[in-house]
């Protein structure tokens, strides 16, 4: 098993994700203990320290199983993370109860690692109003002991995170991003993961597998990759490439049975970054695998001085893309959250206007009208 230096500690470079345990009758919310259990035993005696869970995994079932499951080992051999459910408006003036709740589920006097979970724009407002005192909460709870470390998600832009470290980015030890081959360019990952070494924030990695998108290619893409490293299973080209990423120190893995344990414990028994060759082939896989589904959007912004209704269209069809590539997710919905609704793709009139202008000549009402319907 690779480690990485945090601070004092000397973490696992793989981490287990908890999101996305095996469960009974495919019911989310009755997670198979027998078998979570076994794929733990297995993580714990081959080096992996380090244990990702929320409130809201699993539907709410997440923390209190991983809590009885690492419950029967050592404390001082286990990390292990939770986060604050700020993707839910409501909990916002809750940060008090919550945690307490967290601590008494997880079967634990303290966090090693405690996050503001999932950092957007539907959120931002809330999570930089003082009222709250979310932060000030959170804080005291680090001075006091039960907090070792403070950190963020984010799956909002890179202007989002932005306003997030411009308030709190004194207090965050390491910051957590969607980050993968698939949206170093696709999703802006490339900008955000510069924008937290430029703050010397420590990265950590959800998502390595865009939800499991990149542990299977087409034969063309397969064949590729194979002729460069013949050796190498698909699925661990994607952790290649995050060994490849200056600041990455934690990389989770949200692994749902056991085979998929023994696979990335053989990944992760030694770094092997990408060479610039490696690098550029694998960047063109991920480009080839977007050009097919998303519309080609280069943001020059012609559409938007013809829109009629004044519509941010770039950042529409932007989140329209990810929408679509994704098969759906909570990414777009969530953005749009924060749009006001006479800006939303709803408001698209159908006029045609943005198109007469567009370079890349693409059917704009059409697909405002399509992201209406994939939106319901």
């Amino acid at each position: 098993m690779i480690y990485k230096q945090f601070q004092e500690k000397r973490l696992s470079a793989l981490g287990l994700g908890a999101m996305r345990l095996p469960v009974i009758n495919e019911d989310e919310a009755v997670i198979d203990e027998t078998a979570a259990g076994e794929m733990v035993a297995y993580a714990m005696e081959q080096g992996i320290n380090y244990y990702d869970t929320a409130w809201s995994y699993h539907d709410g079932n997440s923390e209190t199983v991983m809590g009885k499951l690492l419950g029967k080992y050592p404390r001082e051999s286990f990390y292990l993370a939770t986060k604050f459910p700020g993707y839910d408006l409501s909990n916002m003036d809750k940060v008090e109860s919550i945690f307490e709740k967290q601590l008494e589920k997880c079967c634990v006097s303290c966090f090693d690692f405690y996050l503001l979970h999932n950092v957007c724009e539907m959120n931002i407002d809330a999570y930089l109003n003082p009222r709250h005192e979310i932060m000030e909460y959170l804080l005291r709870q680090k001075e006091n002991g039960r907090i070792r470390h403070l950190g963020f998600s984010a799956h909002g832009s890179t202007a989002v995170i932005q306003r997030f470290l411009k308030q709190y980015g004194a207090h965050m030890e390491f910051g957590q991003l969607q980050l993968n081959y698939l949206d170093w360019n696709f999703q802006g990952a490339k900008e955000k993961a510069e924008l937290l070494n430029t703050h010397h924030i420590p990265i950590w990695v959800m998502e390595p597998l865009r939800g499991g998108k990149l542990a299977a290619l087409d034969a063309q893409a397969e064949a590729i990759l194979k002729t460069l490293r013949p050796q190498e299973c698909i699925p661990a080209w994607a952790f290649r490439f995050l060994q490849s990423i200056p600041g990455v120190t934690m990389v989770l893995s949200g692994m749902s049975d056991f085979a998929q344990v023994q696979q990335n414990v053989q990944t992760f028994a030694a770094e092997k970054p990408l060479n610039e060759s490696e690098m550029a082939a694998l960047l063109s896989i991920a480009k080839d695998l977007t050009r097919k589904i998303v519309l080609p959007c280069t943001a020059c912004h012609y559409c938007v001085s013809h829109c009629p209704k004044g519509l941010d269209i770039p950042s529409l069809l932007g989140l329209y893309n990810e929408h679509c590539f994704t098969g759906g997710g909570f990414i777009a919905p969530m953005a749009l959250m924060a749009v006001p609704e006479e800006k939303r793709p709803a408001a698209c009139i159908g006029c045609r206007s943005c198109e007469a202008v567009c370079p890349q000549q693409i059917k704009i009402s059409d697909a405002m009208k399509d992201f209406c319907e994939k939106l319901r």
